[in-house]
C-alpha cells in the first residue's frame, strides 16, 4: 500500500502533521485524534496500525511507552509524488503564461496601430448614395 493510498483520511493526515514535529507517544497522539476529531482511544489506535501496515510511520517501546515517528521514505515517496505533479502543471502554466502575454502583445500592437491610423480598425462602409 502506497503511503498516499492512507493519507487521504483526514485523522491519518493530522497524524503525520503530529509526527512531522518529532516522535510522539501514543496516547499523546490518541489524545489530539479525540480533541480535533471526537476520536476513542482504540480508534485511533486502528489508525496508527494502518500507519504503520503502510509504512508511513514506525513504533519502539520507550519504558513504559510506545512511540511513534514518521519513516522518512514514506515522506520521501510523497514528495517525490508531489514534485511530479508539480512538475506537470508548471510546464502547463508557463505555456499558458507565455500564450496569455502573446495575446497582451498582439492586443497592444492593434491599439498602437489603431491610434496612429484614424479610422483604421472600423468597418468600411460603402458610401452613401445620393436621393433623387
Amino acid at each position: 500500500m502506497h503511503a498516499l493510498d492512507v493519507l487521504g483520511e483526514p485523522a491519518r493526515r493530522r497524524v503525520v502533521e503530529v509526527l512531522a514535529e518529532g516522535s510522539r507517544p501514543a496516547g499523546e497522539i490518541a489524545e489530539v485524534l479525540h480533541v480535533e476529531f471526537g476520536m476513542s482511544q482504540p480508534a485511533a489506535s486502528r489508525h496508527l496500525r494502518v500507519l504503520k501496515d503502510a509504512g508511513v510511520v514506525e513504533s519502539r517501546i520507550d519504558a513504559q511507552r510506545r512511540m511513534y515517528s514518521l519513516k522518512p521514505e514514506a515522506v520521501e515517496d510523497v514528495a517525490a509524488w508531489t514534485q511530479r505533479i508539480t512538475a506537470f502543471w508548471n510546464q502547463r502554466l508557463d505555456a499558458l503564461e507565455t500564450e496569455i502575454a502573446r495575446g497582451k502583445a498582439a492586443r497592444r500592437k492593434a491599439e498602437a496601430h489603431t491610434e496612429g491610423n484614424p479610422g483604421a480598425g472600423r468597418p468600411h462602409s460603402p458610401p452613401r448614395k445620393e436621393a433623387s
